[in-house]
């Protein structure tokens, strides 16, 4: 398995597949480089390189004092040195596309344009909310199948998905153990979110605006809890070139292979 070790030690599992135009994508809180395994036929062409985050995946475990935004972005630039990458773009996932704006910051030269999936900078307090409800707790289900059966119920604001990808859901982000269904990031990422939060968030828009100049695109669930239609237009209002399309039938987070958001991708692709 190809890991990188940060200067800390912590030894950090990527993917890199195929040729072209290099596309790091950094995925959700609490998911891995798997979260793009249905955005790959939209990438094809592409060098798509995934990576999980410290903590998370087949990552190493970490200080949970170092599961961080900051942090995360620096293990994400020493990934694309290692990787002799001057620039890439960024197709971030919720947290991912946090870390993208922070790059744009702090890094623009980096980056070749960034595509964020059901993020903004705006965070909808409700989207937190649940969100906290099941962050660094084991699903209280045995199998990976009695989960999936659940899903439709659990998994408000999402309709027409087909039992399979349910299944498909569960047991990538989940391990089936002796002792029931384990999440596969350390449960101390609570206590790092829990932490960040008790310090006042700063204003995410001048992130947002540092992309200017940069191909730029934004995939929402159109039941999104984290993203909201407002935001969204504030974000179009700011950037009239916006590639955008909201995803009927999703909430946080879209899969990326329905076709509004393989739509945008592709789109953004071609502009970079």
């Amino acid at each position: 398995m190809p890991k990188i070790t940060a200067p800390d030690g912590a030894r950090l599992f990527y993917s890199d597949e195929g040729d072209g135009v290099p596309i790091l994508c950094l995925s959700g809180l609490t998911r891995t480089g798997r979260d793009f395994d249905y955005a790959m036929p939209a990438l094809a062409g592409h060098r798509v390189i995934r990576m999980d985050y410290r903590g998370r995946g087949r990552s190493d475990w970490a200080d949970y004092k170092s599961y961080s935004l900051m942090q995360e972005g620096s293990d994400a630039l020493q990934l694309l040195d290692h990787l002799e990458l001057e620039k890439a773009a960024i197709l971030g996932t919720s947290r991912g596309g946090l870390i993208a704006m922070g790059l744009a910051l702090a890094a623009k030269n980096r980056l070749l344009g960034v595509c964020l999936n059901d993020i903004g900078p705006e965070l909808d307090p409700k989207g937190l909310d649940v969100i906290m409800g099941y962050i660094g707790r084991n699903p209280a289900f045995s199998t990976h199948q009695e989960m999936a059966a659940q899903m439709p119920e659990l998994m408000v604001g999402f309709e027409n998905v087909p039992a399979s990808r349910w299944l498909e859901e569960v047991r990538k982000h989940y391990d089936e153990t002796p002792r029931g269904l384990q999440i596969t990031y350390d449960p101390k990422l609570r206590d790092a979110v829990i932490e960040a939060g008790a310090v006042a968030a700063p204003d995410l828009w001048p992130f947002f605006d540092a992309l200017a100049g940069l191909p730029t695109a934004v995939v929402r669930g159109n039941n999104s809890d984290l993203l909201s239609a407002d935001t969204l237009a504030e974000m179009c209002r700011r950037r009239p070139d916006l590639i955008w399309a909201n995803v009927p039938d999703r909430a946080h987070i879209p899969y990326l292979d329905e076709p509004e958001a393989v739509e945008v991708i592709t789109r953004w692709v071609s502009a970079l």
